[in-house]
């Protein structure tokens, strides 16, 4: 068999494990993050985390690899069976929540790293390298929720499977909100995809290259892993994942941005957190009518 008839035969590798760095202290919700992570945060009657994981699910995720911490604890309880729990709700009959509870630890095949010291986003990712072969892994931190008919995941998988690079979720925001934000210089493609030329880290409105901002879910391939794992450290002192795309399109790589459709629920600041428990609430069927009304009739 010719050589070319065996590279036509190499299929590209499916998307089945994810990394969730959540070793972030949770510092911009204190105090009520001093005894548990943010992640754990609830949005209605699940937290944070567990939204993201469910959404990385249905896509087709078998593996999550947690990235924690010190204080992290819960979130692996979470995962895991509560034999205790299960126990309890059993004899009192609660089939319904039997059911519910024991679903969350089958959602994955989960596994957990420790980060040591706090070196930045890409030396968390890097932590977990050893635990991905040579396959393109999903990034997602663990306060990106969005409310979407199609899931984050699904749509930023479908991306990488056409265009075979990383892929940055992408969201478009306000002028003045891209100081907050790392933002794409952009070259437009097609139905929301976009080539990446350039990042700039929280940039003044003035030099924002864009409106478009990296909301913290990726497909990075074994390359990201490489430059990754070769860094010593970043342009802020720390390991950052946007350096290692910074050096690839140095290095003339392509990376490809794609401006997820939905809404973007930002669960990492006070009034994300806030709007997404409405947002989920007024969805909610036993809460939602409620709600609805309680709004409605809001006095202040």
């Amino acid at each position: 068999m010719k050589f070319s008839n065996l590279k036509n035969l190499i299929r590209p590798k499916k998307v089945t494990k994810a990394i969730f760095p959540v070793a972030g202290f949770g510092t911009r919700f204190l105090p009520a993050t001093k005894a548990q992570p943010k992640e754990m945060l609830p949005v209605v009657d699940k937290p944070v985390i567990q939204y993201l994981v469910e959404d990385a699910a249905r896509a087709g995720i078998k593996d999550v690899i947690f990235v924690t911490g010190r204080g992290k604890r819960a979130i692996e309880d979470h995962f895991d069976f509560s034999f205790e729990l299960d126990k309890t709700l059993v004899e009192k009959n609660k089939m319904d929540l039997v059911k519910t509870v024991r679903r969350i630890a089958e959602l994955a095949r989960f596994s957990y790293v420790r980060q040591s010291m706090p070196l930045g986003d890409g030396h968390a990712i890097a932590c977990a390298s050893h635990m991905v072969n040579d396959e393109p892994v999903l990034i997602v931190f663990g306060d990106t929720l969005y409310d979407a008919p199609l899931s984050p995941t699904q749509q930023v998988i479908d991306a990488y499977n056409k265009y075979q690079a990383p892929i940055i979720g992408l969201a478009q925001v306000a002028r003045s909100e891209v100081s907050k934000f790392g933002v794409a210089d952009v070259e437009s493609m097609e139905n929301g995809v976009y080539k990446i030329k350039n990042f700039v880290e929280k940039p003044t409105i003035d030099e924002a290259p864009s409106d478009l901002v990296a909301v913290g879910i990726y497909i990075i391939t074994p390359r990201v892993l490489e430059v990754l794992s070769s860094m010593a450290n970043g342009k802020s002192g720390e390991i950052r994942l946007a350096d290692a795309f910074g050096l690839m399109l140095e290095a003339g790589e392509n990376i490809y941005g794609l401006k997820l459709e939905g809404d973007w629920l930002d669960t990492g600041t006070k009034f994300g957190l806030l709007k997404a428990n409405i947002a989920l609430g007024l969805k909610n069927e036993e809460i939602g009518g409620d709600l609805r009304s309680f709004l409605k009739d809001l006095k202040y």
